[in-house]
């Protein structure tokens, strides 16, 4: 078990984190009349200044498969 390796999952769990609240942030706003790019604008940029293809990026991220396989990780290499 190396520093560098549990930096880099930490690292990885911190983005998944940070794109569960973007995710968040996007279902609350959106609805089936508003376009994702409106949402992007009004909600998303002003906090989270990334750009559309980032989220659309986020959108797509299983985050919580992958949240459950840096757990799994982290677990093996505390043993």
């Amino acid at each position: 078990m190396s520093i560098s390796s549990q930096r880099s999952l930490g690292i990885q769990k911190n983005k998944l984190l940070r794109y569960k609240l973007i995710k968040d942030l996007y279902q609350k706003h959106k609805t089936e009349d508003i376009p994702t790019t409106v949402v992007w604008r009004k909600y998303i940029y002003p906090v989270y200044p990334i750009s559309r293809t980032t989220l659309y990026e986020i959108l797509c991220t299983p985050i919580t498969i992958e949240l459950k396989k840096i757990e799994e990780l982290s677990q093996k290499m505390a043993s």
